[in-house]
């Protein structure tokens, strides 16, 4: 069976409109570098051809990324946990026991996640220790540093 991604109705969106993009403007726009890049003879040590059929590896291989995910989506169901509970789409306030500090986590399908930006996927070992966690609970993740504590300071459905 194949992996399912689970994503926000937004992100599906997102999707496939990259998807429509890549396939009908980005697909011209590397052809036409290809096509260019040939008119200026010997393939063998021209530089601008190498880069563009690069540039065609790189886009096939992300249509093809993209087809699989649409393929095998599922849309994010908040059903899964209780209404006061941590759950896919879940906006998390947590505090740092360590160093005392708060931090604000979106809960997202591992699609979406981008943790520079606070978006962690419920894939990732602090994504499943959150789920299903209340207000007030104490969540503890093995890390290469050591176990990390984290409380529950509050909890938002976006």
């Amino acid at each position: 069976m194949a992996k399912q991604y689970k994503l926000t109705p937004k992100r599906l969106q997102e999707l496939q409109e990259e998807l429509t993009y890549l396939k009908t403007v980005r697909e011209r726009e590397v052809a036409e570098q290809i096509k260019e890049a040939r008119s200026f003879g010997d393939l063998s040590e021209n530089s601008e051809y190498d880069e563009a059929k690069n540039e065609q590896g790189k886009l096939y291989s992300r249509i093809a990324e993209i087809e699989t995910v649409l393929a095998n989506y599922v849309i994010i169901a908040e059903q899964e946990f209780a209404a006061g509970a941590v759950s896919l789409g879940s906006l998390v306030k947590v505090l740092d026991e360590e160093f005392n500090e708060e931090q604000t986590y979106h809960v997202v399908g591992s699609q979406e996640a981008d943790p520079m930006d606070g978006r962690i996927s419920e894939d990732s070992p602090f994504g499943k220790a959150l789920l299903g966690k209340v207000i007030g609970d104490v969540v503890e993740v093995e890390a290469p540093m050591g176990l990390l504590r984290y409380k529950v300071l509050d909890i938002q459905k976006k």
